[in-house]
């Protein structure tokens, strides 16, 4: 091998330079792949909360009135099915790159872990688990917003 195939100490490498930005880019690329999967099946079980609030007041040790906003379980029913539907639909529209989907999510997973904050009562380890990965989604979604398009 001959010296002059390899570049100079002093030159910086483009080449490299932009291997490493595209593998840097490509990590936070997966982050956003694992907010979507996150999202999609957070908002499936946010639906499924919601379902049983409605279906089966009764479920829930609690009393509504106990709950930080004190309405009947069948409205809370309807909030978590309606976040969970709109938290599908927007998971998924992320997973397609679509850039509007991705502040669809991040909103949706705002408002998912205020009405969980809500909920806590009623549900304290699993309303506590999904504001944990709401937090997470909107972590990943927006920590390296330049790096990512879509």
């Amino acid at each position: 091998m001959s010296t002059s195939e390899m570049p100079p100490a002093s030159a910086p490498d483009r080449a490299t330079d932009t291997a490493m930005s595209r593998r840097t880019s490509s990590g936070w690329v997966g982050w956003v792949v694992f907010a979507a999967v996150i999202a999609i099946t957070m908002g499936a079980y946010e639906a499924i909360t919601g379902l049983v609030a409605i279906f089966k007041d009764r479920y829930f040790v609690v009393p509504s009135s106990n709950l930080v906003v004190s309405v009947d379980y069948t409205v809370w029913g309807w909030v978590h099915l309606v976040i969970g539907i709109a938290s599908v639909a927007a998971g998924v529209a992320l997973l397609q790159g679509r850039g509007w989907g991705r502040m669809i999510v991040i909103g949706l997973a705002g408002l998912s872990a205020l009405v969980n904050l809500g909920f806590l009562n009623a549900y304290p380890i699993w309303s506590t688990i999904i504001i944990a990965f709401d937090v997470i989604v909107i972590y990943a979604l927006t920590v390296r917003w330049k790096d990512v398009r879509g």
